[in-house]
C-alpha cells in the first residue's frame, strides 16, 4: 500500500518539525512537503500534490482560510485538513466553507491527529468530536427557528434531482467517498463524481459540506 502523502503548512518551523517527525514515524504516513505560510503552500501543493495538506490557519503574507479558498479553486481535489490552536466556531465553520476536509485543533492527542488523516485520505470529512457540535447547533436552531423555510427549500431543491441524484447526496451525506458510493450503487466512481457535479451545479453548492447541509436541512438524512 503506498503511504499518504502529506503536506505540513505552518509558520513555525519547530512545529513542522516536531510534526514531521511524529508523522513519519506512523505507518503509511510520508511527509512530502512543507510550507511556511498560505502564498508559499499553494505554489508547493500545486507542484507536489500531496494526498492530504494539514494546513495552520494563523499565518503571516496569507492566512490558512484565503490559501484552502485559492487551493480548492485552482485545484478542487485537494484534501485540506486544518490544524490549528484555533477552537473557535467562527474559524472552524469558515475553514468548512473554504472546502476542508476537516478540522482539528493542535490540543488534540496524537492518535486523534492520525485518525483524522487517515479518515480524510478515505475520501470521508473529520470533525473534532468536541467542535461537531457546532454544526449540529446551527441547523437544530435554523429548524426550530425556519420550519416553513426548510420545508420550501425542500421542495424545490429535491424536486431538481434525479432519482439517482438523491441516492448519490443521501450517500456523500453519510460520509461515503465516490468509490464506496460506486460500489454500493454498481456504478463507477467517475459516474458518481459526474452525478455529483451536477447536483451541486443544480443546487448552486460548491463543496463537500454544502451537500452535507443541503442533505441535513433537507430532511434528505436526519441527524442522530
Amino acid at each position: 500500500m503506498s503511504p499518504i502523502r502529506l503536506m505540513l503548512v505552518d509558520d513555525h518551523q519547530v512545529v513542522r518539525t516536531g510534526l514531521k517527525s511524529f508523522l513519519e514515524a506512523q505507518p503509511n504516513l510520508q511527509v512530502v512537503d512543507e510550507a511556511n505560510n498560505g502564498r508559499e503552500a499553494i505554489e508547493h501543493a500545486l507542484k507536489s500534490r500531496p494526498d492530504i495538506v494539514l494546513m495552520d490557519i494563523t499565518m503571516p503574507e496569507m492566512d490558512g482560510l484565503e490559501a484552502t479558498r485559492a487551493l480548492k479553486r485552482l485545484w478542487p481535489e485537494a484534501v485540506v485538513l486544518a490544524l490549528t490552536v484555533h477552537e473557535d466556531k467562527v474559524y472552524f465553520m469558515e475553514m468548512l466553507a473554504a472546502g476542508a476536509s476537516g478540522y482539528l485543533t493542535k490540543q488534540a492527542a496524537s492518535d486523534e491527529l492520525v485518525q483524522a488523516i487517515q479518515t480524510v485520505a478515505q475520501g470521508h470529512v473529520y470533525l473534532q468530536p468536541a467542535l461537531a457540535r457546532w454544526l449540529l447547533d446551527d441547523y437544530q436552531r435554523l429548524v426550530a427557528e425556519k420550519p416553513l423555510l426548510a420545508e420550501a427549500e425542500s421542495a424545490i431543491g429535491l424536486d431538481a434531482l434525479s432519482v439517482r441524484e438523491l441516492e448519490v447526496l443521501e450517500l456523500v451525506a453519510q460520509g461515503l467517498n465516490n468509490a464506496e458510493i460506486g460500489e454500493r450503487l454498481k456504478l463507477s466512481p467517475k459516474t458518481i463524481a459526474r452525478h455529483r457535479e451536477r447536483i451541486m451545479n443544480r443546487l448552486n453548492l460548491h463543496s463537500r459540506t454544502d451537500l452535507v447541509k443541503f442533505a441535513i436541512r433537507t430532511g434528505l438524512v436526519k441527524l442522530q
